[in-house]
């Protein structure tokens, strides 16, 4: 009786807030969100209270882009878990069409099949229709993996309200957008938020409306699978010669002029000179290519490159007899690289985990300006690069003579601020986390 009781409770309180939240996306007001969230406390304790008695929790991934998935070591945690019921769902990219979209999820759910994950797409090309969540899948959990309203309204957190939601950072956060990044009525209705470091519980703490509450600090668990070991599962460099050096180039998507934004990338400025560098240490080094997912469908704007040569170009990489697209997962490409240069966000802080050497070629004097305190901490253990000659210098006296003089810097930036809390790695203690409330 007592549980008939509590689920027509659960149920009328699910309605209430999911009111409250359509509220709230009218007309966000504080002392409306802070009913709202003591409201899906309450539900939130009903919730964890149902899987303590449930044998088997169903986790399901919403993944946006697979390019940037980072849950690996999470995912096969869980899996490995005799409590957890793991599944990757693949949701939409609205924002550049249909034909991207579908290439997207296409994309997504290759990778994914290849790893050997369960994994459904939520569109069906044959029946032309949506899959619904909560009937199809029934998870008990969802976790996010980007907090931005790219998809379609039926996967957006406040979709589930009676639903436990996580979020771990798509990206080692270093910008300086602290309300899109803590403060979005996504941030402040998860159940559980799992943050790098101290400092970002600290932004959350200063920004997000309910101050950090329910954030939980336990290392940055896309970059668990670099702690692991040195061993990849294969090397997908063309030339397997250890002597021909092996350099990603990893361009940034911000190609916009609005500085007040992010605008990291200098992808313009350096797009036909990293084709030259490969044909003019043809015998020395191999280029990587590995853009931002979202800068192809920015170059392919008519207004920008259009999509023929946006195409050519990306080719021209794939094609290259030294030359390498990598528009997917970047984890083995990583471990056997040699060096970074780059423009981007989460690879200022991902790739010191390899301890290799990494530049990073400012767009303009300001740069920094758009980084966090966090971001310009890992910026100053980076070599950097306002021009060509800076890039050649670097690729010459760095990675082709071994003189690494940010060695030392990125040894003491790592040691201080990249271990992972409580002796563990992040996805495990994501892990414990949530077992401390379901037992």
């Amino acid at each position: 009786m007592i549980r008939f009781l509590n689920h027509i409770y659960q149920q009328k309180l699910t309605k209430k807030i999911q009111q409250q939240l359509t509220d709230l996306r009218r007309h966000r007001s504080d002392k409306q969100l802070n009913k709202t969230l003591k409201n899906l406390q309450q539900l939130h304790r009903l919730l964890l209270k149902r899987l303590q008695r449930k044998d088997k929790i169903k986790v399901a991934f919403f993944v946006v882009h697979a390019s940037v998935w980072k849950l690996d070591e999470l995912y096969r945690l869980m899996e490995a878990d005799e409590r957890f019921e793991p599944i990757i769902v693949i949701i939409p990219y609205v924002v550049f069409g249909d034909e991207q979209m579908r290439a997207d999820m296409d994309l997504g759910y290759t990778l994914f099949a290849t790893k050997g994950y369960r994994v459904v797409k939520t569109f069906n090309e044959k029946t032309n229709s949506w899959l619904n969540v909560k009937e199809a899948i029934q998870p008990d959990i969802i976790f996010y993996t980007n907090p931005h309203e790219l998809t379609k309204p039926a996967y957006y957190i406040d979709h589930f309200p009676d639903v436990l939601s996580c979020y771990v950072q798509y990206s080692f956060h270093i910008t300086h957008l602290h309300e899109m990044q803590y403060n979005q009525l996504f941030h402040n209705i998860l159940w559980r938020a799992f943050y790098e470091t101290d400092m970002h519980l600290g932004f959350a703490q200063q920004y997000a409306a309910n101050r950090g509450s329910n954030v939980a600090v336990v290392g940055y668990a896309g970059t668990d699978v670099f702690l692991q070991s040195a061993e990849h599962k294969t090397d997908p460099w063309k030339i397997k010669n250890p002597a021909v050096k092996r350099i990603i180039w990893a361009p940034h998507h911000t190609i916009d002029d609005d500085k007040s934004f992010l605008s990291y990338s200098s992808f313009l400025v350096y797009a036909d000179f990293f084709l030259q560098l490969a044909d003019q240490y043809a015998d020395k080094l191999q280029l990587a290519f590995k853009p931002h997912p979202i800068l192809r469908p920015k170059l392919s704007d008519p207004h920008v490159w259009g999509k023929k040569k946006t195409d050519a170009y990306y080719a021209q990489w794939e094609q290259g007899t030294n030359t390498h697209l990598f528009e997917a997962d970047y984890v083995d490409l990583f471990k056997t690289s040699d060096a970074l240069i780059h423009d981007s966000a989460s690879f200022l802080v991902e790739y010191l985990y390899l301890h290799k050497p990494t530049l990073y070629t400012l767009r303009d004097e300001r740069v920094t300006d758009r980084f966090n305190g966090f971001g310009k901490l890992a910026f100053h253990v980076h070599e950097h690069a306002n021009s060509e000659q800076d890039i050649i210098y670097f690729i010459q006296h760095t990675v082709l003579q071994g003189n690494d003089v940010k060695e030392e810097e990125r040894k003491q930036f790592f040691n201080r601020y990249l271990i992972p809390p409580y002796g563990k790695s992040a996805s495990a203690h994501i892990i414990d986390e949530i077992k401390r409330f379901v037992y």
